[in-house]
């Protein structure tokens, strides 16, 4: 039975109402967002964004991706069969799919990521996804903002009441009516010669940033 409705996630229809729940169910929140507009007025000016975020946190980035929708922005999703579910949502919300992950098609699905931004300037990259460790951020983020010269923006999502599930990275659900911030940090601009050293110095900052706001 489960293998069924995974079947019938996988269509371009069931995306679309899988979308429209969550827009729905996510419509239930009073969020708030906070320091958009250093980054947004970047953006509009002509910068290169990349947002920064974990996995854990992935659901209430429905509400906010299409706003920006005419950046035509894209995010890396996983070749796995969840990863089709995911990616048929991202698309009935106007973000782009690039498939790919460290294990499969992940050289071929960073390069696209570059192509992507380097010509529509917005994308989002889930630091330790799509199988962690939870709060581990890996180096596609710093290898994409590298290649194209955009700023790293760091983005965490709060919620006061949620549940959370028994994956590996206690994916968050927020409770109805609860009280929801995204926050966003000050961008992070990457030096223009970066070694192994300063690349793992990069990652570090980056994961001391984001990491506190992650749930144990």
């Amino acid at each position: 039975m489960f293998k069924k409705l995974r079947k019938i996630a996988k269509t371009k229809t069931a995306g679309i109402v899988l979308y429209w729940i969550a827009r729905l169910y996510c419509a239930t929140l009073r969020v708030k967002i906070e320091n958009e507009s250093e980054w947004s007025r970047y953006l509009e000016q002509g910068g290169k964004v990349l947002l920064c975020l974990w996995h854990q946190q992935f659901l209430v980035s429905v509400v906010f991706f299409p706003k920006y929708k005419k950046y035509q922005p894209s995010v890396m999703a996983s070749r796995s069969k969840d990863g089709d579910i995911s990616s048929r949502i991202l698309a009935a919300g106007g973000v782009t799919p690039v498939r790919g992950s460290s294990s499969r098609g992940g050289i071929a699905a960073l390069r696209e990521m570059i192509r992507r931004i380097n010509q529509y300037r917005l994308g989002a990259h889930v630091l330790d996804g799509p199988q962690g460790p939870a709060g581990v951020v890996k180096l596609g983020a710093l290898a994409i903002a590298a290649e194209t010269n955009a700023v790293m923006v760091p983005s965490v999502i709060i919620a006061d009441r949620a549940w959370y599930l028994r994956s590996w990275d206690r994916f968050m659900i927020p409770k109805p009516f609860s009280r929801v911030t995204i926050k966003f940090f000050p961008k992070i601009e990457l030096p223009p010669i970066m070694d192994k050293d300063e690349y793992e110095k990069q990652r570090k900052k980056l994961e001391e940033i984001m990491r506190p706001y992650l749930h144990p």
